[in-house]
Parts: structure tokens; C-alpha cells; sequence
């Protein structure tokens, strides 16, 4: 393959488009913030009620009165839909196609965001639930318009929402938690794919190895994040990624609700509770709800351990694009190079570990821990609105029938049963062997403020 071809790859394919997409706004929102020369803030949705009884909740009228909304909506929609336009464009995309259709698409995430602000639905289920089922909705009753197609890019969004997302997974984690945190969160997490891997090819007998290795990281690190990586590293179906991403999605909501009630009525402290959330609850979004639940502490706890394990992404991505490449789909008689392996390990985890390093050991050290917060309210935003056009896309991407015909007689959600309970109990035992106080001596609180 000749060097200028190799070259326009950088700007032609998904994952390189979605590093320079993410690499843009982190970069905007850094200058924005230690400049203080104009606001970058995308828009976030505040609590709302209808009534007035809602604690730390304001009236829905009141918030969608505001100019100040809407001037960030409006830069939220120019923003993402410049950047998403100019990829689609360089990817060899019609704009005529895109502009239209992700309008409408932006329109049913202002929709998704505005509804799971409500002050119950907010209590209880996140963005990420609502921005799915809004999308099943609309795909199994009165359909997809063909319109709308060109908008729907699960793919593109996520991978350019877990390049901002790296600008928040700070290396710095590992030193506030030390040891305690490296054992949850590293050692459980390998052992429990092996696991699921072993469980799904030789218990279950799934052929589909490709689903298997996702819904392993899906379970194990942190859902809808690793399961993108890891699929993209497998070359997993989109219809097999898509169904690993609805089942991930289902159980966190489960876990997020009932996990803190069975873990207070265990009477299990909040360090080793929130813990325990951390590592099992797949999403960050749902981690931080569920260790909330159970008091600061414990939030603090859950988030440094989920933190953690999401610097594994690409790690995993990285190994699983090498187990493959050499070992499941190679060829007999076949030697594998680094060039096979390198065209299938996902150009975005680049990204996400670029952003991680600049956000670790540039910006931090500079500007400070105040100032790297301040530009992570910011960013987190925008990834929060990367990620939920592509919720809404996967779901109006899936089908119900469609849905139920992968589920390949029910081994794929065997497989994920299976392998969430025996992540539970390995952490649970990781998080009782660490953080009891038994074997080593329990860290101390000033870690958490």
C-alpha cells in the first residue's frame, strides 16, 4: 500500500476523524477555560418539575424561559454538527444527506436529555435508558424514515465522545488510591474476561467469538466504552455490538438501583460498598448515581475505582486486537505481522490515551487540579452529548425481531448473567481482601475529600 494512502487515512477513516473531532473541542474547551475569553459550555439540562415540592429542582417553564439555554443549545447543536458534518464529508459522505437527518437526530436528544431531567425519572434511571428507549420507540412502531439514516452513526459519536472522555481519566487516580484501587479494578478485570471467554466458547459454545469478547469487556470494565473498543479490535458485527450495548445498558440500570439497597441491608461499610459499585456497575454515569446512594464516601470511592478500570480501555482493545489477529482468525499456514495487528487495533484509543496524558502530565502539572476540573465540567458536556446520539441511534438503529433473533437462544444474555455474577463475587472477595481491614490496613478518609 503506497505511503500517500496510508497517509489520507488519517483524515478519511472514522477513527483518526474521531481523534481530530475530539482532539478540537478539548482543545477549545482548555483555551476557554484558562483564558476565560468566551464561554464554551455546552448546554446541560438542570432538574425540573412540574410542581414545586421537588428539592434542588427548578420549573420546567423557568429553565426552557431562559435565553441563556438556549444560546447553549444553539452552540451545543453548531459545535457537534460542524465537526460531525466536516468527518461525514471527509469520509466521502453526501452533506446534503447528513445536515438534515442529524438535525432531527439532535432535535430527539434534546428531547431524550429534556425528559430524563424530570426530578423522578432522574432519581432513578439516567440519560443513557431513556435515550435508548425513545430510540426502540420510534424504530418498533412507526419506524425509521430512510431520511434519517445518514444521522445514525452509533460508532462515530461514541468514538469521538471517549476521546473527550480521556481527558478526564487521570493517571493520577492510581497514586489516590494506590494498591487498593490496582487490585479492584486491574486484577478482577482480566480474570473475569478469561472467564467469559472460556464460559462463552466452551460452555455455551458460541461461534460468534467476535460477541463474546465484547460482551466480556462490556461486563468487566465499563459497558458501552469498552464494548465500542472491543468490538472495533474483534471486528464485531454491528447488530452483535448493538445487542452486547442493550443488554450492557439494561442490567447497569438493574445494578444501579438495587445494588446500594442489597449492599446497606449487608450492612457493608460505604469505603467497601462504593467499592464494590465501582467495579461492577458498568457505567461511570450509573456508578456515580449508585455510589451516591450510599453517602460521599462511598460515591468517592465507587468513582475512583470505575477511574481506574477506564484506563483499561485501551489496554484491552490493544490485547484483544493482538488475540485475534494471531490466534482466532488466523489463517493455518498464515504468519501474522504487526501490520495486521496494527490495522486492527482501534485509532481512537490513540486518542483517548493522548487526551489522558496531555489532561495527566501537561495540563494538570501547569494549570492545576482546580483548572482541570473547570475544563472537565466543560468537556464532559460534550461527551455527554456524543454519547447520547449514539444511544439514541443504537436505538433506533434496533429491532425488536432482530433483537431476539441474536439472542441465539438465550446464550447471549446466559453469558452475560453468568459473567456479571462472577465478576460480583470476585470483586466482592477483591474489595472484603483489600479494603476490610482483615488482611491490610483500610485506607484513610482524607483520601476521598
Amino acid at each position: 500500500m503506497s505511503t500517500n494512502s496510508n497517509l489520507s487515512k488519517l483524515w478519511k477513516t472514522e477513527d483518526w476523524l474521531a481523534c481530530w473531532l475530539g482532539f478540537i473541542i478539548i482543545a477549545i474547551g482548555i483555551v476557554a477555560v484558562l483564558t476565560k475569553a468566551f464561554d464554551f459550555s455546552a448546554v446541560k439540562f438542570a432538574t425540573w418539575a412540574i410542581g414545586e415540592d421537588a428539592p434542588k429542582a427548578v420549573g420546567l417553564g423557568k429553565q426552557l424561559g431562559a435565553w441563556p439555554f438556549w444560546v447553549k443549545t444553539l452552540r451545543t447543536l453548531l459545535v457537534l454538527g460542524v465537526l460531525f458534518s466536516i468527518g461525514v464529508k471527509l469520509q466521502g459522505e453526501k452533506l446534503k444527506d447528513y445536515v438534515p437527518a442529524f438535525l432531527v437526530l439532535f432535535a430527539i436528544a434534546f428531547v431524550v436529555r429534556l425528559v430524563s431531567a424530570e426530578f423522578t425519572l432522574n432519581r432513578y434511571l439516567e440519560w443513557a435508558f431513556w435515550a435508548l428507549l425513545i430510540g426502540l420507540l420510534i424504530s418498533n412502531t412507526v419506524g425509521v424514515p430512510k431520511w434519517l439514516k445518514p444521522a445514525i452513526r452509533t460508532e462515530f459519536y461514541i468514538k469521538t465522545g471517549l476521546v473527550i472522555m480521556g481527558f478526564s481519566v487521570l493517571f493520577s487516580n492510581i497514586a489516590k488510591f494506590g494498591l487498593y484501587g490496582l487490585g479492584i479494578a486491574w486484577i478482577v478485570t482480566p480474570i473475569v474476561i478469561i472467564f467469559m471467554w472460556w464460559f462463552g466458547t466452551k460452555v455455551l459454545k458460541m461461534d460468534n467469538k467476535p460477541l463474546v469478547i465484547t460482551m466480556a469487556a462490556a461486563t468487566s470494565v465499563c459497558g458501552t466504552s469498552a464494548a465500542i473498543a472491543t468490538g472495533a479490535a474483534a471486528k464485531c458485527k454491528k447488530d452483535d455490538l448493538s445487542i452486547a450495548i442493550s443488554i450492557s445498558i439494561i442490567f447497569t440500570i438493574l445494578m444501579m438501583v438495587f445494588e446500594p439497597m442489597i449492599i446497606r441491608a449487608c450492612g457493608m461499610n460505604a469505603l467497601m460498598g462504593g467499592s464494590l459499585i465501582g467495579g461492577t456497575v458498568d457505567s461511570t454515569g450509573a456508578v456515580v448515581l449508585a455510589g451516591s446512594a450510599l453517602g460521599p464516601e462511598a460515591e468517592q470511592a465507587a468513582v475512583l475505582v470505575k477511574s481506574i478500570q477506564n484506563i483499561l480501555i485501551g489496554f484491552i482493545a490493544f490485547f484483544v486486537a493482538l488475540f485475534f489477529a494471531t490466534r482466532v482468525d488466523k489463517t493455518p499456514g498464515t504468519r501474522v505481522g504487526a501490520g495486521e495487528i496494527w490495522n486492527r487495533f482501534p485509532k481512537f484509543i490513540i486518542g483517548f490515551f493522548v487526551a489522558s496524558l496531555v489532561a495527566s502530565f501537561i495540563v494538570a502539572p501547569l494549570a492545576g487540579g482546580a483548572e482541570v476540573k473547570a475544563i472537565n465540567s466543560v468537556l464532559d458536556q460534550y461527551k455527554n452529548w456524543c454519547f447520547v446520539l449514539a444511544f439514541t441511534s443504537i436505538g433506533l438503529d434496533t429491532n425488536f425481531k432482530s433483537l431476539f433473533k441474536q439472542m441465539q437462544g438465550g446464550k447471549v444474555l446466559w453469558l452475560y448473567v453468568v459473567g456479571q455474577l462472577f465478576n460480583i463475587a470476585l470483586t466482592l472477595f477483591a474489595v472484603w481482601f483489600l479494603l476490610s481491614g482483615v488482611v491490610f490496613d483500610v485506607p484513610v478518609l482524607d483520601l476521598y475529600k
